[in-house]
């Protein structure tokens, strides 16, 4: 974790550690959300907050964002990337392989929902955890 990442300072307190869903359906599609004000597509998720397992966090926030319950989830490891909507910032992303059920609800801050293709992006506009980690582990898959 001790990339360097163009433009963003490595002082520990530009990093913001996040806990994040990767969804996916049977067709291989990948879940992405975007939060009211901002332009960027990424994983449901969010903050660690203090008391909290990272399990605790990811599940509270399905059900926060999405209205849904998590039935699972398997660790898939610490990334790093700039954040999306906190200019100067790195985002330290536990993700999660994750297994939702129940329909999903747009809640809290969540103002748009796409299923897409990871080969296919439809004009998104994506979150650099999201385009530069996230699919290309969902692409990986489908080649397994």
């Amino acid at each position: 974790m001790n990339e360097s990442i163009e433009g963003v300072s490595e002082h520990p307190s530009t990093h913001i550690r996040i806990v994040a869903a990767v969804v996916t359906d049977q067709t291989g599609r990948v879940l992405l959300v975007r939060k009211r004000r901002t332009i960027y597509f990424m994983q449901p998720g969010g903050k660690v907050e203090q008391r909290e397992t990272p399990l605790e966090t990811l599940a509270r926030e399905v059900n926060e964002e999405l209205g849904c319950t998590l039935l699972r989830a398997e660790f898939l490891g610490m990334f790093c990337a700039p954040a999306a909507n906190e200019p100067g910032r790195i985002v330290e992303a536990m993700l999660f392989r994750a297994e939702i059920a129940g329909a999903i609800r747009p809640g809290a801050e969540i103002e748009g929902v796409a299923w897409i293709k990871p080969s296919e992006l439809g004009g998104l506009t994506l979150a650099p955890l999201t385009q530069f980690h996230v699919l290309p582990l969902v692409r990986s898959w489908e080649s397994s």
